[in-house]
């Protein structure tokens, strides 16, 4: 709220990129065009959206640093939290509404925005501070006020409906407005992919800087550290798109590794395998990425064989998607792809098509293909109103079953896993175990996993790979190699204080 930029970009230095305010007035223009053509939508209705708001650590006075929250961010690009937005469908006439802060909180916060400076810095019609919310909103006479209320598929939560002192005196309908904005964001423009564009390029250079610098003995949250630090420090990227999954040996197993009960503390033995599934955000648009490498920098034969065959599924999901494509079929393309690679492997045999009648793919990789990615890293839209999902292993993971259209963005994440848990499972299931050859398998346990993630945009015929690593053996070789001369050095390993 405090002193900040009033010009209308959003800029992090002259080595960033320059994301203009016109991006949210086109994407107001979008929804207001939707909603132009439902039926349900009267004239004189008015979007009413309520912002993320500041809070605090439990009891404390401790702020998390904020991120606006995604509808509002889509709509309006407001980095700061505790404002409203109204937006006429009619006109498309654009008014934000900011909290009225006590004027003591320019000697902690430095100098406070003026209505004015908010109108020049988002590039809206109108602003007013809060407390006229009410009376501004009176004064316009809406015929309804839309509401965002809906369930996220991938969540299972519902969006926050906004709610002001005096909304009782208007008609509202809080149904009509959230099938239509996630379906606009499921569609990128021009600017958004070029803002999208700039985060996996920034967070594919950071990825490579970790792969030229891992080595055995250190950490697995350096990995993460050392990823961070690049794509704030290089890139601008101040926020990540997810907590860093940086799983190595065993835990490269363990799908959402990282979390508070697995914070990537694991040590790097020498020849383990590291899956490294690390994404930054810039201004709120996400990149997620996974590469797979041993840390030594040299694969052994296994770990080249799994490797290639997740590269193989990948690549060939990337030959194939285009407009109309089934994104069911393209997982089911991976999983065929990724079978008849580990029957070349020896890990199982029989006829392929039997095996994916009994969902022997799932064992190996339990989550979907990908999922739509923009905003958000889970981005909306995978499950319109009315769409179920396939209650099959590995199928019911899907975060979409829609057919592929020109400018969706999604992720493109084959893998293979030995998670133990699934082996058994298998290997007590005698329509699985027939497959599988365990004595092979039994070699695999403790491997860890191999993921290869991208993003890559629909595109009229075909599609753009949005992320630029290394992604052969030999190319994944060559870096790290490239890196030997100039690791980084390691703390020492003094006596271990104790409290």
């Amino acid at each position: 709220m405090a002193s900040g930029r009033v010009e209308p970009a959003y800029c992090r230095g002259s080595h960033t990129l320059v994301v203009s305010m016109a991006m949210f007035k086109q994407n107001r223009q979008r929804l207001c065009e939707r909603l132009h053509k439902n039926n349900k939508v009267p004239k004189g209705a008015v979007i009413l959206l309520q912002g993320g708001e500041a809070d605090t650590r439990y009891c404390s006075d401790h702020e998390p640093l904020f991120r606006q929250e995604s509808f509002f961010h889509w709509m309006f690009g407001v980095e700061e939290p505790d404002f409203y937005g109204a937006v006429e469908v009619d006109t498309g006439k654009t008014m934000l509404f900011a909290p009225k802060l006590p004027a003591e909180y320019a000697v902690w916060m430095g100098k406070l925005l003026t209505e004015d400076d908010f109108k020049v810095r988002y590039e809206v019609d109108e602003v007013y501070f809060i407390p006229e919310i009410a009376k501004v909103l009176k004064e316009k006479s809406p015929s309804v006020l839309l509401t965002l209320r809906g369930l996220n598929t991938d969540s299972g939560k519902y969006s926050r409906e906004a709610a002001f002192d005096g909304i009782s005196e208007f008609k509202v309908n809080n149904e009509v407005l959230h099938p239509e904005i996630s379906e606009c964001r499921v569609f990128k423009s021009d600017m958004e992919l070029e803002v999208l564009r700039y985060a996996n390029r920034v967070s594919s250079e950071a990825h490579k800087e970790v792969m030229r610098n891992v080595k055995p003995g250190m950490y697995e949250y350096q990995m993460e550290s050392m990823f961070h630090h690049y794509c704030y420090f290089q890139g601008g990227l101040r926020h990540l798109s997810y907590t860093c999954i940086c799983g190595s040996g065993d835990n490269a197993s363990v799908l959402h590794y990282g979390h508070a009960g697995a914070p990537n503390s694991k040590q790097l033995h020498d020849g383990d395998m590291c899956l490294l599934d690390m994404g930054g955000e810039y201004y709120c648009y996400a990149s997620d990425i996974t590469c797979s490498y041993p840390c030594n920098g040299k694969f052994t034969e296994k770990q080249k064989g799994i490797y290639n065959a997740v590269f193989k599924a990948s690549r060939a999901v990337m030959a194939a998607v285009k407009p109309g494509v089934s994104w069911v079929d393209m997982h089911l393309l991976a999983e065929r792809v990724q079978l008849e690679e580990l029957a070349k492997l020896g890990l199982i045999q029989g006829d392929i098509e039997e095996m994916m009648k009994v969902r022997l793919g799932a064992v190996f990789m339990p989550h979907g293909l990908g999922h739509f990615m923009g905003i958000d890293t889970h981005d909306v839209g995978g499950y319109p109103e009315g769409t179920e999902r396939i209650n099959e292993a590995g199928l019911r993971s899907l975060r979409t079953s829609r057919t592929l259209e020109h400018r969706m963005v999604l992720t493109i994440e084959p893998g293979l896993y030995f998670i133990n848990v699934l082996l058994d499972q298998a290997l007590a299931n005698p329509e699985q175990a027939r497959f599988m050859c365990q004595e092979v398998i039994e070699q695999y346990r403790g491997f860890g996993g191999v993921r290869i993630e991208d993003d890559i945009a629909v595109t009229e015929d075909g599609m753009e790979c949005l992320t630029v690593v290394p992604r052969t053996v030999e190319e994944i070789e060559q870096l790290m190699a490239e890196g030997e001369g100039h690791k980084v050095t390691l703390p020492q390993e003094a006596g271990k204080p104790s409290v």
